[in-house]
């Protein structure tokens, strides 16, 4: 199952709903939405900086995480960029792989 990383920023009225529900309830209701789609929730972080929460989890496939981006962002109260994460293994199996590749200019 493909693993992603969130990075996550509130809108003010998500900050403002923050503020009334909690951290705890936030992460809460992340894990269910992110296991209404078939996924499961491994961290999740609330940050200082330009980003204001970071989840790391897996979704079935890439629909699954569109999925959440979009109705993240019909919310109002955040903003979802989604990052796909590669175990070193994967990695391992990328480097191995032949693609053709010309740089500029050559």
């Amino acid at each position: 199952m493909p693993r992603y990383l969130w990075q996550v920023t509130y809108s003010p009225d998500g900050a403002k709903g923050l503020l009334s529900e909690g951290g705890t309830a936030r992460r809460d209701a992340i894990t269910q939405m992110v296991e209404s789609v078939g996924g499961t929730v491994e961290s999740c972080y609330f940050a200082l900086g330009g980003r204001d929460l970071f989840v790391i989890g897996d979704v079935p496939d890439d629909v699954a995480a569109a999925a959440l981006g979009i109705r993240t962002a019909a919310s109002g109260a955040a903003r979802s960029e989604s990052v796909v994460l590669l175990t070193p293994e994967q990695v391992d199996d990328a480097v191995r792989r032949e693609a053709e590749y010309r740089a500029p200019g050559s």
